[in-house]
């Protein structure tokens, strides 16, 4: 295949990928990929074919393009960071943020490192540490402001809506609002349904921490059509935590368990750990107020099981990571640590890459 063939075949993808025909527009990038020797024209295709698995939460195949044998470069390794913490793999996520940020850095290339900004907010956000789960993104914003006149104003939508959910986990609920309604402007002037949902899921949690279930409760069904139109898997496990937290405000017990177990179902098909964890967080509290001791003590149990698989723990003082706000701080191996912890202890080394370098036997 040619280049002016590779460039027809890819421009015909995005036309059936804007109209929402994602599936024909993926097997059109496929057949680019398979066929096509031009290098610049297989690096393109390849940034569709990432972007387009990112929006539908599909993480396992973003890590299978990207080990398409070709240079490693700043977009990539921000695209496999993202696939990674889609995945719950905290520690290679946030390595190939530090890769893609130290190319950025290096070319200096604004635009990746506004995209990697974000994505470091959406990291901290997951393992709550607000504090740089917020920071991330105003830098991001900041970018934009000094940097993005000829940028798309996706980037200032994401940045914006980046901001919106760390104001919304700090309890600051007016500023969350404010940076997610112009998100949401931007996202409806520009047709970006990935946004517009992401967005109205924003909303909806807004709602939920105002207890206004009433409000929250079609905002979440209106980012579920839409998560279900884009097949984000991933956002509709979000969706369905926000329905049932919804539900157990409201003390809905039964209901809040229906929503589980569809969550867990494509919690489970995504390979997503973290989503399965909150999961059985819930249901802890769910059997625990039920008084349901057998129910609760297994949902503690795989709540443990799935902290140890994504070494979601301080290896200093052993409590977990990600169940409340904490300050946290990453050596350079990328495994974090409670910031309190590293400043009591000290940095004579990664407690935890010495316990993987032991081998069985010698303990």
């Amino acid at each position: 295949m040619g280049q002016d063939q590779t460039k027809q075949q890819i421009e015909k993808g995005l036309h059936l990928y804007q109209s929402n025909q994602t599936e024909k527009a993926l097997r059109v990038w496929m057949r680019v990929l398979e066929k096509s020797a031009d290098p610049a024209g297989r690096f393109r295709v390849l940034g569709c074919l990432i972007t387009a698995h990112a929006e539908m939460g599909r993480y396992k195949d973003m890590l299978k393009g990207t080990t398409v044998s070709m240079q490693l470069n700043g977009q990539v390794s921000l695209s496999m960071g993202n696939a990674f913490l889609g995945l719950s793999i905290f520690q290679k996520a946030l390595e190939c943020f530090e890769k893609a940020l130290r190319y950025a850095h290096n070319n200096d290339d604004k635009m990746l490192e506004c995209r990697v900004c974000c994505s470091l907010g959406n990291f901290y956000t997951q393992i709550k540490d607000y504090e740089k789960a917020l920071f991330f993104p105003c830098k991001a914003a900041e970018l934009v402001n000094d940097y993005g006149k000829g940028w798309s104003l996706k980037y200032r939508a994401m940045s914006q809506y980046h901001m919106a959910v760390a104001y919304r986990k700090l309890g600051r609920l007016a500023d969350a609002m404010d940076c997610c309604e112009e998100s949401m402007k931007i996202a409806l002037q520009h047709g970006d349904r990935p946004l517009q949902a992401l967005c109205l899921l924003c909303f909806a949690d807004i709602h939920r921490s105002r207890r206004d279930v009433q409000t929250a409760f079609p905002r979440y069904d209106s980012s579920m059509s839409i998560m279900t139109e884009i097949g984000n898997r991933l956002g509709l496990v979000q969706v369905l935590l926000g329905v049932t937290k919804c539900w157990m405000i409201q003390k809905e017990l039964d209901k809040a368990l229906e929503s589980i177990e569809k969550a867990q179902e494509l919690a489970e098909g995504l390979g997503n750990k973290l989503g399965l964890l909150k999961l059985h967080c819930l249901c802890e509290r769910i059997y625990r107020t039920k008084e349901q001791q057998q129910e609760l003590r297994d949902h503690v149990v795989k709540f443990h099981e799935c902290v140890e698989e994504m070494e979601l723990y301080c290896g200093m003082c052993g409590e977990s990571i990600g169940e409340k706000n904490n300050q946290l701080q990453a050596l350079p191996c990328s495994h974090f640590f409670h910031l309190k912890c590293l400043q009591t202890n000290g940095t004579r080394g990664c407690p935890n890459c010495r316990r993987l370098s032991v081998k069985p036997g010698y303990v």
